[in-house]
């Protein structure tokens, strides 16, 4: 059982790093809810292997070579904790959402983010049911420069917002979000 929980793991963060359709149908169950997707574009909210798609093409839209190498994994019969970072270089527009609209959007900075974080899985009939998260969003925004703000970040991210690059970039993320988790295979 445990070796199935760590497969199950690794495979949904795989699945968050290549977009993978059929790897998201083997892990994640039709019900799967991520109780992170709060921030994100509505598409991520949706159930099921859908819902991540839809979150993997959102983070990858902002950070290329998005890659969560695992540093620990521990669990019981239905819940697994990953201990991971989160790895990345910023190289897309990152577009935070709040109740579905546009809440901030951080333009490309070409940085590299390397964040650590928790996760803890809920597992049933051998596939992850629900998602939820203890990450360290400061540090990342720190990586960007976003927090404290750094002066040159501020005036861009104004700039995007008064010329409309924010909604726009806002809209596009939004738009990958919905066509991956259309890609979404039936589960088995």
């Amino acid at each position: 059982m445990a070796t199935r929980l760590a497969e199950l793991a690794q495979g949904l963060f795989r699945v968050l790093e290549t977009g993978d359709p059929a790897l998201a149908a083997d892990v994640v169950a039709a019900d799967f809810r991520n109780r992170e997707a709060a921030v994100s574009p509505s598409a991520c909210s949706l159930p099921g292997p859908a819902g991540v798609l839809a979150s993997g093409a959102w983070m990858r839209s902002a950070f290329s070579d998005l890659r969560f190498p695992i540093l620990g994994i521990a669990g019981n019969d239905d819940q697994v904790w990953v201990r991971l970072r989160m790895q990345g270089r910023h190289t897309g527009p990152f577009v935070r959402f709040r109740d579905g609209a546009l809440d901030q959007a951080v333009p490309p900075t070409g940085r590299e983010i390397d964040v650590e974080q928790i996760h803890v899985l809920t597992v049933r009939g051998g596939k992850v049911t629900a998602h939820e998260a203890v990450r360290d969003d400061i540090t990342m925004l720190g990586q960007l420069g976003v927090f404290p703000p750094a002066p040159a970040t501020a005036v861009r991210m104004l700039g995007w917002k008064a010329t409309g690059r924010a909604a726009r970039a806002a809209a596009t993320v939004t738009s990958q979000a919905a066509e991956a988790a259309a890609r979404a295979l039936p589960v088995r």
